[in-house]
Parts: structure tokens; sequence; C-alpha cells
């Protein structure tokens, strides 16, 4: 019999069993440290630029039997969503368990140049917390002769951090768990390129297909990719998607890897495993911006404790990791800190989540989001502004390249050209997401929805007033932190700064 479809028929039956009692009420068993004899060793999978193509989350092209598995034992979320939708702020509140923009590292790559951010007293990164505990902390590939692109080789290199505040490197004991005592609990993440794998340029997406033909067997057909209905079917965009695809399965072979390892050394079973990626796609509306191509995340929980193949439909938020690990590790959650136990027995699901996107490296931004379990709420602070900003990091990119060279052309259709191109942005979006996965239909300025829209913006504000918002950065920390982009040979970055500069003169 056909090996994968056996594992799909294995992964559907060990799912579908359970969803009847399990839709939303959290599990009665919980991660609280009670359930639990010896301390757990934690273990974090967080991939860069990634969305939720996995096939436990109804993804067709492609299988993913690794994240699969952790599903089917564990708990799968189907509503996660980070606060942040780009790589360094998303991380400062992952390591904290804090709102990014309460803390004031919301800005990405920020805090870089002279002047520096500190945290606020108080706060104190959950590495930290583990390790003062006892855990010995590290931060890696999760395997000894691979690094986080799957290369092989022996790695030395510490993982991805990316934090954008003032943080002690000797929160982490290493870059991996290898080195602990044999009586010692560990905390381990495991970084992973992901969807950055796929590079930024066709040549290198076209490369990366090469590859899994070569490692993985095949490659994904970029003719049979499915794109959101508001990117043009053009070769270029398929062979990224396709690229991307191909990024998923090489990630999902990392995590087998890495469990067939804890498997081996016999500490899979007393591990708590937790997966998740930094954000979604990097794409025109993914990485960067606060609909679901941007904002929507896996979030994969096995281990000790777990209830096994669990679907949770609630709303989480990627800061909650923080509170799962303390609590699992039996330590006290701080009580400053914003993150949820979601697994705790007497925890009550949200009614709501909140993220917000700011400076991304030389364009200026201002986004802030609040998301029911039916309604998205998107508030523009600068809305004569277009929605693709200039900015050198995405303009670089062939995808984005492309794009703007078919709207030059007149070649894009109406939609595309309406929630990619158009000059000005409506100052408030709302969107009945779930009925409208990819965030078309602005319903902000119907008669029918008015007392949703009040709602929605009341719940915004009282968010950003509760969290201490930080909002805009100033004059003077703007022009610090771009004095690490200026002088590095890259005009379009030094033009972007100066039209800043200009639309903030100009009001806009």
């Amino acid at each position: 019999m056909n090996h994968r479809f056996v594992t799909r028929l294995s992964f559907l039956i060990g799912l579908c069993l359970p969803i009847v009692t399990s839709l939303v009420t959290p599990s009665s068993t919980g991660v609280a440290g009670e359930a639990i004899g010896a301390r757990p060793n934690i273990l974090w999978f967080i991939v860069d630029d990634m969305s939720a193509n996995f096939s436990c989350y109804g993804e067709r092209l492609i299988e993913t039997p690794h994240v699969d598995q952790l599903a089917m034992e564990g708990t799968r979320f189907t509503n996660a969503f980070v606060t942040a939708p780009v790589c360094s702020p998303c991380r400062s509140a992952l390591i904290t368990g804090m709102y990014q923009t309460s803390i004031g590292s919301h800005h990405h790559r920020s805090g870089r140049g002279p002047l520096k951010i500190q945290l606020p007293d108080g706060i104190v990164p959950v590495p930290e917390l583990l390790k003062r505990a006892g855990y010995y902390t590290c931060i890696g590939s999760g395997l000894e002769e691979s690094d986080r692109r799957g290369k092989k080789g022996r790695d030395t290199a510490m993982g991805k951090t990316d934090y954008n505040f003032e943080w002690d490197a000797k929160m982490y004991d290493a870059n991996d768990w290898s080195g602990k005592r044999a009586d010692q609990p560990f905390f381990m993440q495991v970084q992973l390129a992901g969807g950055k794998l796929r590079g930024g340029t066709d040549a290198t997406a076209i490369k990366l297909l090469e590859r899994a033909k070569a490692e993985l067997g095949n490659s994904t057909d970029p003719a049979s990719v499915s794109l959101p209905p508001y990117y043009p079917r053009d070769e270029v965009l398929l062979r990224d998607w396709a690229a991307y695809l191909d990024s998923v399965r090489f990630t999902d072979k990392h995590v087998g890897s890495v469990i067939a390892r804890l498997t081996q050394e016999g500490l899979l079973e007393n591990t708590l495993v937790i997966f998740m990626t930094d954000h979604g796609i990097s794409h025109a509306r993914g990485k960067q911006f606060l609909y679901n191509e941007g904002t929507h995340v896996p979030l994969v929980v096995r281990g000790p404790g777990i209830a096994k193949g669990q679907v949770r439909k609630d709303l989480v938020e990627h800061i909650d990791l923080a509170a799962i690990s303390l609590a699992a590790a039996g330590v006290s959650i701080p009580a400053s800190m914003q993150s949820s136990n979601v697994l705790d027995s007497s925890y009550q699901p949200r009614e709501a989540v909140f993220a917000a996107r700011d400076r991304c490296d030389e364009t200026v931004e201002r986004l802030r989001s609040v998301r029911t379990d039916r309604f998205l709420y998107i508030r523009n602070f600068y809305p004569q502004r277009p929605h693709l900003q200039p900015n050198a990091y995405k303009d670089g990119k062939s995808i984005v390249k492309t794009l703007r060279s078919l709207h030059e052309s007149g070649k894009l259709d109406p939609l595309a050209e309406k929630l990619m191109f158009s000059p000005t942005r409506a100052p408030e979006e709302l969107y009945a997401w779930t009925e409208d996965p990819w965030q078309v239909n602005n319903l902000a300025s119907l008669p029918s929805h008015k007392s949703i829209l009040e709602s929605m913006r009341a719940k915004l504000d009282q968010w950003m007033v509760d969290t201490q918002d930080k909002g805009p950065e100033s004059e003077a920390m703007y022009d610090s932190d771009m004095k690490e982009y200026l002088g590095k040979g890259n005009p379009e970055v030094e033009k972007n700064i100066a039209m800043m500069k200009k639309w903030a003169l100009e009001g806009k």
C-alpha cells in the first residue's frame, strides 16, 4: 500500500476522533506543573517566515508527516496569532511574554544604533528565569551535525535571537543541550530558517526547487500552486510559492530529525515540545502586515500532561509560549507578564487577540489590530501612505519587483490594484475574517456594520491604554537606528529615509 496514503489516512483518523469533544475547551490536564513528575525539558521550534501550510492545517499540495505526528500526539491550535508580523518585534515579545508595544521593542531592528533600548524594570527574559531555576539554556539548530538551514557539518553557532533590547548573552549556556549535566533539565530553542530558505530572488527559488529534487526526491510543481486571489499567476510568483512550500517540507524534515534525536537519547517523553513560526509567509500582504497572511501561525504543543490529538479553536497569542513554559517548569509566572498559560485547567479563552506593526527597517509605519472569533479590525495611522511603501528589503525581492512591474504596465487585475497599489488606504479596515479568509472585503464603511466597527474600535483603544502602547519612535531614535543603514552602499535605503522624513513633514 502507498506509504504516503497510509501516513495521511492514519493522521486523519487520529486527528478526527477527538475533535467532537475538544473544539474549544482547554485541556483539563493542563501544564501547570502539578501533573508532571520530574521537571520536563522544554524545546521550542521557532521557524522564520512561514504560515500554517502544513498537512495538519489543511495544506494539500505537500505532506508534512513530522509536524502532523506532533499534532496527533499533542494539541494543535487552529487560531494562533503573532502580536507582531516581523522577526525582531515578534521575537522580543516572545522571549519576554510581553506585547512588544508595552516594552518599547516594537520597531523592527531598533536599538542597534547609539541609542539603546532597556527592558522596563521587572521584565526578565524567559531563558533567564529558567536558568535561575536550574535549567540548562540553549539556542541553536537542535542537531549537532546540521545548521538551521539543514546543511550538514558541525554547527557551533548560537541560534537566532534578534531582540530589540539590551540583553545578557550569558542567559544562554550554549547552542545545544549536549553540554548539560545528566540530571539537569534543558530549555532549547531550535531556530530554523524556514521560509527564508527560498531566498528573495527567482534564482534562489529555483535553486531551492533543485535542492528539493536532490534531497527530498521531488519538488513542488509551480503550476499546481494556489495563490491568494490578489496575486497574479505570474511564473515568478508561482515558482516562489512552490519553493516556499518546499521550504515547509525541509522544515518538517528538520523537525523529524530533532524528534528522532530526542527519542534516541531517551528524552522525548519528558520534553515539552512546542512548534511555532515567527510570522506568516514573506509576501506583499503577508510578513509585515496584520492580515491572516502575516499574523496567523501554526502552534502545536506535545509533551507530559498535554492532551493527545486535541484541536483548540480559541484565540491564542504567540507570547503565551512564555507562560506555558514557565508553568511546565514549575516557575512562577510574573504578575506583570501579559502571557497566559492557555493550558492551565482554569484558563478562560480570550475574547480577542491583538497585533501591531511599526517601523520595518527604514520604512515608518504604524498599524494596530484587534481580532475576535469573527471580526478583524485594523487601524492605519498613516492612511495617506500606500500599502507597499518603499522599502529596500521588500523591494529587492523578485516577487515584489514583479508586482511593481505588472502594476506599471497595467497588467494587474482590479483587486490587486486596489489592495496593493492604491496611493492611499482607508484609515480603518473591518473584515469578517472567518468568512473572508484573505481579507479582501472591507466592511468598515457599511452602515450595517457600524455597531461592530464601534465595538472593535473601542476594544483596540482600551487595549492600547491598558498595555501602555509606546507609539511612534522619536526622531532622535529613528536617526540613531538609521545610522546602521546609512553608508552601506545602498542608495535605495538612503532615498527611502529621505522620503520618510519628507512625508512626516507633510503630515502623511
